[in-house]
């Protein structure tokens, strides 16, 4: 990474997500000086997913930041929640399998990710199992806690079991 390139990106990134006109010009002019720099094009990928909500353009810069470095930590939890948001669920599945194997991932965080993959197809029961997986890897206390808040949000979602009363017999 040159330092001019540098200098753009930590500015665009500096600019997000409060002032997208300046971070687009930063970010413009980091892709200018290297055009395959991932995670210039993660964020111009995170843009276009969090912000515009244009999934399919954001896909396409995800795809070609994972192109040129298959490694980088950053891209694939982004990437992961721009397939769950478009419903792309196979493809998150596929890209969850293969960012656990990324060494220095938050592996936490892409358990979580799967939970939501489960509990986008309805099974609840799967989704706190992955849950529980993540607890595994949470190395902070926030941490953590949003996977405690998460697990109980998904029990609440799950079917009541219908107490069974036990009548008393009576002589």
């Amino acid at each position: 990474m040159t330092l001019t390139k540098s200098k753009y990106y930590f500015e665009a990134l500096d600019h997000y997500p409060y002032n997208l006109p300046d971070c687009m010009e930063a970010l413009n002019y980091a892709l200018s000086y290297d055009p395959e720099d991932a995670d210039a094009l993660c964020l111009m990928g995170r843009i276009y997913s969090e912000m515009l909500s244009d999934y399919e353009k954001a896909k396409c810069y995800f795809e070609e930041a994972m192109q040129y470095d298959v490694t980088n930590v950053n891209t694939p939890q982004y990437y992961i929640i721009c397939l769950l948001n478009n419903e792309d669920l196979q493809e998150a599945e596929k890209l969850i399998e293969y960012s656990l194997k990324i060494k220095g991932v938050d592996k936490a965080t892409l358990w979580m990710y799967r939970s939501m993959l489960s509990e986008k197809r309805g099974s609840l029961v799967n989704a706190l199992k992955f849950l529980t997986q993540a607890e595994k890897y949470c190395f902070t206390e926030c941490s953590l806690s949003n996977i405690k808040s998460r697990k109980k949000f998904i029990k609440s979602k799950m079917p009541k079991k219908p107490k069974i009363k036990k009548e008393k017999e009576t002589k």
